[in-house]
């Protein structure tokens, strides 16, 4: 099973084609539902399987299934390639659309919300998230412009750990702030140097610093 190139438009199905509310994978007894993630057999053996969302499932009079899907892309296979933001589970909501023959369904699989996916406790192998938009035929993504944090103003990569200052309550990478991940693990309380540098003058200035609140709050951001 191969992708068709992008931009190219799904083959028109033929008459005598009718719509299925399911599909049942060979050898297994998971069900197929129009709006399901699902993994498909990549052309390579060697490369991981491609990821789609399940659009339309049809039948022809031969009972040969096919499925209606739209790709998503990982950070590899963009224009753009990986970078250092990108997660290890990260996928890109392509504007690509494929019909493919059902059997080459493998298995299926969960896309989470890139905000839902940061609050699971548990990251399973079947869980994946996107947080783009992608053009395959341009490389163009939207939203274009996200949320960057810490001194290197990089986007949030659900991977990597980061500690947040109590003070101005932005995220940092340990390394960023000279601590290994072993430190930062260890720390019960932390203040970036910034902040440190603030309440260090409200103290010769005769002030004091404001308690800083137990109530979760909003990450300080810029727009990048």
């Amino acid at each position: 099973m191969a992708k068709t190139r992008p931009g190219v438009s799904a083959p028109k199905l033929k008459a005598g084609k009718k719509d299925l509310h399911s599909y049942t994978i060979r050898g297994t007894n998971k069900i197929v539902r129009v709006g399901d993630c699902v993994l498909m057999r990549p052309s390579d053996i060697g490369n991981p399987p491609y990821v789609a969302r399940v659009e339309k499932i049809e039948s022809d009079n031969r009972n040969n299934v096919k499925v209606r899907v739209r790709w998503y892309y990982r950070p590899e296979e963009s224009l753009g390639g990986r970078r250092q933001f990108h997660g290890a589970k990260e996928l890109f909501l392509s504007d690509h659309h494929d019909v493919q023959s059902a059997q080459t369904v493998e298995g299926k699989c969960i896309v989470h919300s890139f905000k839902n996916y940061t609050k699971l406790e548990n990251v399973g192998a079947e869980d994946y998230y996107w947080r783009f938009e992608y053009k395959a035929a341009t490389g163009a993504f939207t939203p274009d412009r996200v949320a960057v944090y810490c001194k290197c103003e990089m986007p949030y990569n659900p991977d990597d750990l980061m500690v947040q200052c109590e003070g101005c309550k932005d995220w940092y990478h340990p390394a960023c702030v000279g601590m290994t991940i072993e430190e930062a693990k260890m720390l019960e309380h932390f203040v970036c140097f910034e902040c440190s540098e603030d309440d260090f003058k409200q103290f010769q200035n005769g002030f004091h610093a404001s308690p800083v609140s137990d109530a979760k709050v909003e990450s300080k951001r810029h727009k990048r």
